[in-house]
């Protein structure tokens, strides 16, 4: 069955660190989640792929996904090339989201970067009939970009309020214990001396207190985005 919601992320674990708590929003409101890794992260320092398989898992249960996928393309050699482009096409269309949740297209991860940019033309090849790619023709209707962590004054389109699953988000970022006990620091998320929960809780709270709410996730979109009442709009200005 196909999922309402997909994130695309180079790693096992980014999806959990960047929209773990939008994706356990849909699911609470009935949706259907799906994550696809595109690689193993098997040139990690810390762990090995089998280790973050086993973490990948757990965290996919705390989710409540419908499907976790691995592409299994090269870690820390991901590259937009004709190869990578006609797996992620078929798993686009395997899923069929009518959302795609994609890594901001700025970020000091090279595999980040190229998922953004992979991940984007691959949306829009699946669409195309005529494309050689497994699978039937399919193009999402929305692309998300998390912006999590980031370091440059870029506005989010909008913040979701995760306040009630952050606790569940917190929870599968635990999963990868190989990866963050004792970090300081992981992928995007630069060091403050904070361990790396404290790290993601600072970070969520800050995105919460611009929606008036304990915890939030922030998201741009490249469209505008509609509004059908600007009576019911929320955020109190004054």
């Amino acid at each position: 069955m196909p999922v309402d919601i997909l994130a695309i992320a180079a790693h096992r674990d980014d999806a959990e660190l960047t929209c773990a708590g939008a994706l356990l929003k849909a699911v609470d409101a009935g949706y259907r989640a799906g994550i696809l890794d595109l690689t193993a992260g098997e040139t990690a320092t810390r762990g090995n792929a089998d280790l973050r398989a086993e973490e990948a898992g757990r965290a996919a249960e705390i989710l409540g996904l419908a499907e976790r996928r691995n592409a299994g393309l090269p870690d820390a050699h991901l590259h937009n090339s004709e190869e990578a482009r006609r797996i992620v096409i078929g798993e686009i269309r395997h899923f069929a989201p009518r959302v795609v949740i994609l890594p901001f297209p700025v970020g000091r991860h090279p595999d980040h970067r190229v998922a953004s940019e992979l991940g984007r033309d691959c949306c829009f090849l699946a669409g195309l009939a005529r494309y050689d790619a497994p699978g039937s023709p399919y193009r999402p209707h929305k692309i998300l970009y998390a912006l999590s962590y980031r370091e440059d004054p870029l506005k989010p389109t909008f913040v979701v309020d995760i306040t009630g699953q952050f606790d569940r988000k917190l929870a599968a970022i635990r999963c990868y214990s190989s990866q963050f006990d004792g970090a300081k620091a992981a992928g995007e998320i630069f060091p403050t001396g904070q361990d790396l929960y404290s790290l993601v809780e600072t970070q969520n709270a800050h995105y919460g207190s611009l929606i008036r709410a304990r915890y939030g996730e922030p998201f741009y979109t490249h469209e505008t985005v509609a509004v059908d009442d600007v009576i019911a709009l929320g955020v109190q200005s004054l």
